[in-house]
C-alpha cells in the first residue's frame, strides 16, 4: 500500500482544491491531509476566512482523504512521514523545490495546479465586492441624508 501525505489550509474550499486532492489520491492507496491550524497560519502572517474544525471537516469528507491531522508547525514533517507510513510527500507545484530536502525519507512529488483558481484570487475578489458593497450604502446613505436635510 502507497501512502501519500499533503498540507495546506485549504480555506474557501474550491475545484483547484478538489483536482489536487484527486491527483494526489491517484499518486497512491492511501491520501493522508495535514490541515494547518489557525494559529500556524498566524504565525506564517496568513488568516482563514473558515475556521480550522471547519476546513479539516471539509477535507475529512473527501472521498479521496482517508485521513486528516492538524498541521501547526513547518518543523513537524518528518514525523508526520513516519507516524503515517508515507512513502509519498506531495504538493502543488507553487512549491516546488521547498520541500526537496524531504527526498531522504520519502519520494517528493510537485503536482501540477488547476489553472485560473486560488484561495487568493477568491479572497480578492470577495474584497472588491465587499469594497463595491461599501461604497453602494455610502451613496445609499448620502442621497437619504440630502432627502432628510429636504425635509
Amino acid at each position: 500500500m502507497t501512502t501519500v501525505i499533503t498540507y495546506g489550509t485549504f480555506d474557501l474550499f474550491h475545484v483547484g482544491h478538489v483536482n489536487l486532492l484527486r491527483r494526489l489520491r491517484d499518486l497512491g492507496d492511501r491520501l493522508v491531509v495535514g490541515v494547518s491550524t489557525d494559529e500556524f497560519n498566524a504565525s506564517k502572517g496568513k488568516s482563514a476566512v473558515m475556521p480550522y474544525g471547519h476546513r479539516a471537516e471539509i477535507v475529512r469528507s473527501l472521498r479521496y482523504v482517508d485521513d486528516v491531522f492538524p498541521e501547526s508547525s513547518w518543523d513537524q514533517k518528518r514525523a508526520d512521514i513516519a507516524r503515517e507510513g508515507a512513502d509519498i510527500f506531495a504538493i502543488g507545484e507553487d512549491w516546488v523545490g521547498k520541500f526537496d530536502d524531504l527526498g531522504d525519507v520519502c519520494d517528493v512529488v510537485y503536482v501540477p495546479r488547476t489553472r485560473d483558481i486560488s484561495t487568493t484570487d477568491l479572497k480578492q475578489v470577495l474584497q472588491s465586492m465587499q469594497e463595491e458593497r461599501v461604497q453602494e450604502l455610502k451613496r445609499a446613505t448620502e442621497h437619504v441624508l440630502q432627502l432628510v436635510s429636504r425635509l
